[in-house]
């Protein structure tokens, strides 16, 4: 079969690496258009700064940016001089020495340096305003313009084609499938059409009825005159010799220009741009990414620049620009086919530092159908639909450019906006003194404060101990009250965010089963537990399976990209239907549930009544409801499903019935330390598509033999070289929070996944990925701020490993 024929809309760096990767896998039929002239096309890659640091909180990211670095290497294209970040107030060391930990799980090579040694290496610096420094030796400089002219030339020599001049007007389709563009230089047809468009992304998306949340900013770069400790230093052909440079408290970066010094500035108001106002015309002076530079925006920066580098005291800005560049609500890229155009493509909001890596993974999802690179971060399916209003785009993405160099909680809220997304039981949870964060749009309790008298009648090893400072953030101790009454008596959790679909019709049976792993011709009230694999054997998703009719599923899954999947994949006549904005869930937890439920219910809700993972419709307290024997804290209980209109109904006669065995409400910072205590992983956390079943501890969802189904194939045969494992923390008392460095005889061999304090069993517990030689008893280490702390492989779960509890 030949290759199809692709159109990539957009000659920047981005839109010529991934036609080098298609080209380079044999997809030669590949033409790439632009609305500017070639090479220099007037986008943001024409302007980029071009600085490359690699470390990344996101494996993902880190991952595509050490790739763009070898790639760009591999051109002459990249000058490898090293990076620096600087910290100049206490807050800003402690936050290196996490970031350092990143780079050392995500296997970057980079040490933390004092001031001595950074002005050593940076001799403009005032050593004076600076506690340290994290070094990367292999960040640099991307020479993105020059990058681009070369993998053109290499594309093209392979068959691909690069038009200048030439603006699309149109996505042409036909029956949901793609068919080509239509430009101003006439129609280009195409199986494929991928839009690296930059921060015209919004417009072309629009051509294709794609929402894309994508916001255009413009963000100032500044050049000195020249600087008289760098003449000497470096040519017109080496620029620059120096690490790059940022200074995060200030929001600032340096690099080089032969004898004068670049500044970037985010320190300045946010600057959204509307792309309709923009002069498409490029010249040698003037292009559509350029804005005139706003002089007084950049003064404090300046002022604070000549404090950092007191050398610049005998210059002064020369000129500068505000360049635009793509900012998301979420800070990260946009990547991933339209749910209505099939052949329709995004690869948008992509910085230089990612642009071969990311390209990289597109091409291999077109040709290959899967990515090495695990993309869900970066999937533009991940936002719910109220994450795609114009509104909440404009403010969110507006708030990641001032937050862009902020330190950052890993559990740290948006202030604004909020109450997007509230469940029936709200007000309820309000009047409890819930604290919320949010996710999805959604506010989801974390714990309430009515339970704060509850730690003075918890027993005393129940009790757990001081957390330092940063664990400490976005987190109460009531949280042990909430477990251990969860353990103890019975506890109420709002499951309503966690996303739900129904999927029926003729052939659904057929259909789940040609997509998951687990065998689910099963009765109806059956309940099961599997995954969804990629074709390369990897997890793109677990979910949880309720067969309600013969052909009637309710399936618990991860989020709106596996809707977009099942979507994807159904044939005529099976109906895929979101129903989590209109339902609501209550999850009855703890040895007292039943006690509190039957009393409501004319239905048997003892164990051989409804067993374990099976479910039935049933009424609680008058309230249509669906039962399902689950629990993913442990407990007996039941996750009980309503109409939204029921909800409120529900939860009061709950808490109603529930008063005289002392039910409580309970939020998501116990359910955490509760399930991780009781092994379930987390996707997306925990395991992801870079990790196949046997590797992920979960191949008992796994059943070969039941027939074919996506992935099957690519998992014969596999022995796995790691393992997810469970670690207890030796001294009992520090809790990490994730993705830190895990060292085995010394050396870092893997990294944390999900963390929390182990309320049951007194001691923090993280689940880190290992050689699959850790065995259960290894020690080893966790690195936390900078220093090493013991810990153990333990055996899992470490409560009620013979589901004793949750059988009862």
């Amino acid at each position: 079969m030949s290759a199809p024929k692709v159109v990539i809309i957009g000659a920047g760096i981005v839109g010529a690496n991934l036609a080098d990767e298609l080209t380079a896998r044999g997809w030669t039929d590949v033409t790439v258009l632009d609305r500017g002239p070639l090479p220099r096309t007037g986008g943001s890659t024409s302007h980029a700064p071009g600085l490359v640091f690699q470390t990344n909180a996101a494996k993902a990211m880190t991952d595509f940016a050490r790739y763009t670095v070898e790639k760009l290497l591999s051109l002459d294209c990249f000058l490898q001089v090293g990076g620096m970040e600087v910290a100049t107030t206490p807050a800003r060391w402690e936050d290196l020495k996490r970031k350092h930990g990143w780079a050392t799980s995500w296997g970057v090579p980079g040490s933390l340096i004092d001031a001595d040694e950074c002005v050593r290496r940076w001799p403009l610096l005032d050593g004076s305003r600076i506690f340290g420094a994290l070094h990367v030796p292999t960040d640099g400089l991307a020479r993105a313009a020059k990058a681009v002219e070369v993998l053109a030339s290499r594309a093209t020599a392979l068959g691909a084609r690069f038009i200048g001049s030439t603006r699309v007007t149109d996505v042409l389709q036909e029956r949901g499938r793609v068919t080509g563009v239509r430009t101003d230089q006439g129609d280009f047809p195409a199986d494929v059409v991928v839009s690296c468009a930059g921060f015209w992304g919004r417009e072309i998306g629009a051509m294709a009825g794609m929402d894309v949340p994508l916001l255009p900013l413009a963000h100032q770069y500044a050049k000195t005159g020249q600087v008289a400790e760098l003449v000497g230093r470096n040519t017109e052909t080496v620029e620059a010799s120096l690490p790059i440079l940022r200074h995060q408290d200030q929001d600032l970066y340096f690099r080089e220009h032969v004898d004068r010094l670049g500044i970037g500035s985010y320190a300045h108001r946010p600057m959204p741009v509307e792309e309709s106002t923009l002069d498409p015309a490029v010249t040698e002076t003037a292009m559509p990414s350029m804005l005139p530079f706003t002089e007084d925006d950049f003064t404090p920066s300046w002022e604070e620049s000549k404090l950092l580098l007191p050398a610049l005291g005998g210059t002064k800005v020369e000129e500068g620009f505000n360049g635009i560049f793509s900012f998301t609500p979420d800070g990260q890229s946009l990547v991933g086919e339209s749910a209505d155009v099939r052949g329709f493509w995004l690869a948008e909001a992509i910085w230089v530092t990612h642009s071969a890596g990311i390209a990289k993974a597109v091409a291999e999802l077109l040709v290959d159908g899967h990515s090495q690179v695990d993309t869900h971060d970066i999937d533009v399916h991940r936002f719910e639909e109220v994450q795609l209003a114009p509104s909440y785009v404009h403010e969110t993405a507006q708030q990641n450019f001032v937050e862009v160099y902020d330190i950052l909680h890993p559990l740290q809220p948006k202030l604004s906006p909020r109450d997007l997304r509230v469940t029936p039981f709200h007000a309820r949870q309000r009047e409890l003194g819930a604290v919320f964060l949010e996710a999805g749009g959604w506010e989801r309790p974390h714990w309430f404060e009515a339970n704060a008298p509850l730690l003075e009648k918890l027993p005393q090893d129940a009790l757990p101990p001081a957390r330092d400072a940063w664990s400490a953030q976005f987190h109460s101790p009531i949280a042990a009250a909430e477990a251990w009454h969860t353990r103890n008596g019975v506890a109420l959790y709002d499951m309503t965010p966690l996303k739900r679909v129904e999927i029926s019709g003729p052939g659904s049976l057929e259909f789940l089963q040609s997509l998951t792993t687990n065998q689910l011709d099963k009765s109806v009230g059956s309940v099961t537990y599997t995954l969804m694999l990629d074709n390369a054997g990897g997890i793109r998703s677990d979910v949880t399976v309720a067969r309600l009719e013969p052909e009637l599923f309710q399936v618990g899954i991860n989020g709106n990209i596996d809707v977009d999947h099942f979507v994807k994949h159904a044939p005529v006549g099976v109906r895929v239907r979101d129903t989590t904005g209109g339902t609501c869930c209550v999850g009855v937890w703890g040895p007292l549930a039943r006690e509190l439920v039957q009393p409501l219910s004319r239905e048997d809700f003892s164990h051989t009544g409804l067993k374990y993972f099976r479910a039935r419709r049933a009424r609680i307290a008058g309230v249509p409801v669906v039962a399902m024997r689950l629990s993913y804290v442990g407990e007996l209980g039941w996750e009980v499903y309503t109409s939204a209109d029921n909800g409120l109904r529900l939860w009061d006669a709950l808490w109603a019935a529930g008063q005289p065995l002392g039910v409580i409400a309970a939020g998501r910072a116990a359910f955490n330390s509760l399930r991780l205590e009781k092994g379930y992983r987390l996707w997306g956390t925990d395991m992801t598509t870079e990790h196949d079943p046997y590797e992920a501890g979960v191949d008992f969802a796994v059943r070969p033999a039941k027939g074919d189904f996506l992935g099957r194939d690519a998992l014969e045969g596999r022995t796995p070289a790691r393992r997810l494992r469970c670690l207890t923390v030796d001294d009992g008392r520090t809790v990490v929070l994730g993705k830190e460095p895990v060292f085995v005889d010394g050396v870092a061999a893997g990294y944390v996944t999900s963390a929390a304090y182990g309320y049951t069993v007194g001691r923090p517990i993280a689940y880190a990925w290992l050689p699959a030689s850790a065995d259960v008893g290894r020690s080893m280490e966790i690195e936390y701020f900078g220093r090493r702390v013991a810990a153990t492989v333990a055996a899992e779960p470490l409560v009620d490993p013979g589901m004793e509890r949750i059988r009862r």
